[in-house]
């Protein structure tokens, strides 16, 4: 299935009498302000707001600043709008879809089989003449049971294998993936063997993704291939998921290291390398 669905595509399928998907709403900003706001300002009609620090990530720790949230906390979220086990959803953000895709990806591990991001998001929604509400939907009373483990992912460990034997990418900046700056952790760097692949390059100008054959080439020139072995990690594990879905459209099923490096250096053992490769 293609995990991306396009701004006219989602119109005609809000307009369907059966199957119609539910949407959430995922803006999120790293340094704010807070998510909500835009989302009370205006949205898709019918969407509902999911709150990717509260409820697509547990409490910061000793597993990262974004670790992964409890089952419950996940199947309250989608209860709340109406998701039974056969539900259809479509997650987006403001543009560029980094917040929908930690949606797209944490549905989906708790169990979510039909999960897809709006490409372009609300902006292009917008863009292509979609309505927008201040409007918030009432709740539903879905039945969805959420459970771990439905798509793989990776603790410090295994990335660690990744990165020897395989291809472990880091979708953070350049200038941080070289231990330049670090405004977020408090030790710069990167996991050894990984290779930096900022996920700016997944998208183009206005936040919608490249074309699949466009990312498998970008990818491929970073040694990624569909029979070898992939996984991706970021600072903590919200932008890894953005990588994952430019993977997934380009052919590549990537396990993310959800910890990434917010986890990785809470552990002094672990080696830490710096600069460009």
């Amino acid at each position: 299935m293609n995990p991306l669905i396009s701004a006219d595509s989602l119109a005609d399928e809000l307009r369907s009498a059966v199957g119609r998907p539910v949407l959430f709403d995922v803006t999120w900003n790293l340094a704010g302000p807070p998510g909500r706001d835009a989302y009370e300002a205006g949205h898709l009609p019918g969407a509902y707001f999911v709150d990717l620090d509260a409820e697509l990530a547990g409490p910061p720790g000793a597993g990262g600043r974004h670790p992964l949230p409890e089952a419950s906390v996940v199947e309250a979220a989608l209860r709340r709008a109406g998701v039974d086990a056969d539900t259809r959803v479509v997650v987006y953000d403001g543009a560029n879809s980094t917040a929908a895709a930690r949606a797209w990806w944490i549905f989906r591990y708790f169990g979510l089989s039909d999960v897809r991001v709006l490409d372009g998001g609300l902006a292009g929604w917008q863009e292509a003449g979609g309505e927008v509400t201040t409007a918030v939907p009432s709740e539903g009373k879905g039945s969805f049971v959420a459970s771990p483990g439905h798509i793989p992912m990776l603790d410090a460990e295994g990335a660690a294998a990744v990165a020897e034997s395989g291809v472990l990418l880091d979708a953070r900046a350049p200038e941080r993936f070289a231990g330049e700056v670090e405004p977020m952790d408090e030790v710069a760097g990167h996991i050894p063997g990984a290779v930096n692949a900022p996920t700016t390059a997944n998208v183009d100008g206005t936040g919608h993704f490249l074309p699949a054959e466009v990312l498998r080439e970008r990818f491929a020139g970073l040694g990624v291939s569909v029979e070898g072995e992939t996984a991706v990690y970021c600072g903590s594990g919200v932008t890894a998921a953005h990588e994952a879905l430019a993977l997934a459209i380009a052919g590549v099923q990537a396990p993310v290291y959800v910890g990434s490096w917010s986890e990785w250096i809470t552990d002094p053992s672990r080696p830490i390398a710096t600069g460009k490769d």
